[in-house]
C-alpha cells in the first residue's frame, strides 16, 4: 500500500461549514448527515488517484456547543478549546463515517480512514490577542453584557462573546499526518482550524481563539508536501465585485492579481478572503493548484475542466 501511495499526488479538501448545515436549517443531525453525501462522494471518487486530506470547518457546531453551555448552570462551563475538540470528533466521526459509505457504494472494500485531533500553534504575540474580533457563541442584551467575563462587540445579531483569530504557525501532528499519508490513510484534521496552542518549551497551553480553518489548511498542505489544496464552499468561486449588480467569478487568476484584489477589498473578511488569502500563501509557498470552488463542483474543479477559481503563480493579466 505504501509503495502505491507514493505515486499518488496529495489533494488537501478544505470543506467549509455549509458543507454540514446549509443557510436556513436548522442544523439537524439528519440535515447534516444529508449534506454530507454531496461532497463526500466526489472526495470518495478522487480517492482512487489521490491521498487525501479533509480539513473543515466548524462554526455552526462549536457555536451551538456555547449557547447549550450559556443554557446550563448546572455542569461546569468548558473552555473554548476543549469545545474545539469536541467538534473535531463529532464532525470527523460523521466525515469519516459518509465516506465509509460512500467508498462502500464504489465496491471499495477496505480504504483506511482516520480522524485526528489535531492541534496548532500560534504566537502569544500575534497581533490579533490585542484586538479580538471573531464572533461566536450566542447573542446577548445590553445588560447581560456587562456582568460578562470576556470581551464582547455589537454585530448585526447583537453583543456577540469575540475571541482573537491568529495565524497558524505549524501544525503539531504534522509528522504524523506525513506518515499515514505514507500509509494511504484518507486523514480527518484540523476541524474548525484546529485547537490554538501556544508552546511553552516542550509543553503547549490552550488558548481562548479560533483559528482560521482555510488559512490551517494552507499551513498544513505546506506541511504535508501537498500538491493541490480545494477549497470548498457554496458558491462557484471567488467574485471580483461580490454582491454588486456587475459581480463577476474570476475562473483563472495569477497570485499578483490575487493580491491586489484583496487588497483593494474585493473578497470580504469574514467570507471569501481567508480563502484567497489561503491560495496565495499555499502557491507562494511552493504548492503546485490551488482551486476555490462549490460543493455541488468538487471532482470538475480537482479535474481539468477548470471550474471554480483556479489560481495561478504567474500574472495571467
Amino acid at each position: 500500500m505504501g509503495a502505491f501511495a507514493d505515486l499518488k499526488p496529495i489533494l488537501v479538501v478544505a470543506l467549509g461549514g455549509n458543507a454540514l448545515i446549509k443557510k436556513g436549517q436548522a442544523g439537524t443531525i439528519d440535515e447534516q448527515f444529508a449534506n454530507l453525501r454531496l461532497p463526500v462522494r466526489q472526495i470518495a471518487r478522487l480517492s482512487r488517484h489521490w491521498r487525501l486530506i479533509i480539513t473543515h470547518g466548524n462554526g455552526p457546531q462549536v457555536g451551538n456547543l456555547l449557547l447549550q453551555q450559556e443554557c446550563c448552570d448546572q455542569v461546569p462551563k468548558l473552555p473554548l478549546e476543549i469545545l474545539v475538540a469536541q467538534t473535531e470528533g463529532q464532525i470527523g466521526y460523521m466525515i469519516e463515517s459518509s465516506l465509509d459509505e460512500a467508498l462502500m457504494e464504489m465496491d471499495i472494500a477496505y480504504r483506511p480512514l482516520i480522524t485526528l485531533i489535531t492541534y496548532v500553534v500560534v504566537n502569544d504575540n500575534d497581533p490579533a490577542f490585542a484586538a479580538p474580533d471573531k464572533p461566536i457563541g450566542p447573542v446577548f442584551s445590553e445588560m447581560e453584557v456587562a456582568a460578562l467575563p470576556y470581551p464582547t462587540m455589537k454585530t448585526a445579531k447583537g453583543w456577540r462573546r469575540v475571541v482573537a483569530s491568529p495565524d497558524p504557525v505549524t501544525i503539531v501532528e504534522k509528522r504524523e499526518i506525513r506518515q499515514l499519508m505514507e500509509m494511504d490513510f484518507i486523514v480527518i484534521c484540523c476541524g474548525g482550524g484546529g485547537i490554538p496552542v501556544i508552546r511553552h518549551g516542550r509543553a503547549f497551553e490552550g488558548v481562548d481563539a479560533v483559528i482560521d480553518k482555510d488559512l490551517a489548511s494552507a499551513r498544513l498542505a505546506l506541511e504535508v508536501g501537498a500538491d493541490m489544496l480545494l477549497i470548498v464552499t457554496d458558491v462557484a468561486g471567488a467574485m471580483r465585485d461580490y454582491g454588486a449588480p456587475g459581480e463577476t467569478l474570476l475562473r483563472r487568476i495569477g497570485v499578483p492579481e490575487a493580491r491586489r484584489h484583496l487588497a483593494a477589498g474585493h473578497f470580504p473578511p469574514g467570507s471569501m478572503g481567508p480563502k484567497v488569502a489561503a491560495c496565495i500563501r499555499f502557491m507562494e509557498g511552493g504548492g503546485l493548484r490551488a482551486a476555490i470552488t462549490s460543493l455541488e463542483t468538487v471532482l470538475e474543479a480537482v479535474g481539468d475542466s477548470g471550474v471554480g477559481t483556479q489560481f495561478t503563480r504567474n500574472s495571467i493579466e
